[in-house]
């Protein structure tokens, strides 16, 4: 694999979260925030699904577990290249790593407090992504544009999506 500049990591990232967002939006959940933080820590994305009548059009998009409260999930992307040395991001999901999330996720569920009686869980979704040649147009924005520069240059896959993917960590 070629050794880019740093910079090129977090737009690759990022692109790992827009093609997420773009997946779970046409499943039916609705995008609270993206990149939520506070100064301990960061959700790469946070999505709710069924409140007050939303998202009920599909029914073979609804867990079973909205049917009766609305859900979140405080979702973390991993987007990683072929043959990377963390199995494809499931190795930094860490005991610190749920850690930290569940840390900041109790302190949205504190500024968002209308939201603290809502079922959460913890989802993982491992993203794949390979360069491609230039005239390739693979990841687009939920209005079907070109939403950054890297979308020609990468083809970007979401291998996996994990719900529930690891619990609240114990103390």
């Amino acid at each position: 694999m070629a050794n880019h500049p740093p910079s090129h990591y977090p737009r690759i990232g990022i692109a790992g979260e827009d093609l997420v967002v773009n997946w779970l939006e046409s499943q039916g959940w609705i995008i609270l925030h993206r990149r939520w933080r506070y100064h301990r820590g960061e959700v790469d994305i946070i999505a709710q699904f069924g409140e007050q009548g939303q998202n009920t059009g599909n029914k073979k998009k609804i867990p079973p577990s909205s049917l009766l409260s609305p859900v979140l999930a405080f979702v973390e992307v991993k987007t990683r290249s072929q043959g990377n040395w963390d199995a494809g991001g499931r190795g930094a999901i860490t005991q610190q790593k749920q850690a930290k999330l569940w840390r900041t996720a109790l302190m949205f569920l504190a500024q968002y407090p209308e939201k603290a009686n809502y079922s959460c869980r913890f989802d993982v979704a491992i993203v794949g992504y390979q360069q491609t040649s230039q005239e390739s147009y693979v990841v687009k924005n939920a209005r079907g544009e070109r939403s950054s520069p890297l979308e020609n240059q990468y083809k970007l896959v979401l291998y996996e999506y994990i719900p529930a993917a690891f619990d609240c960590p114990s103390s």
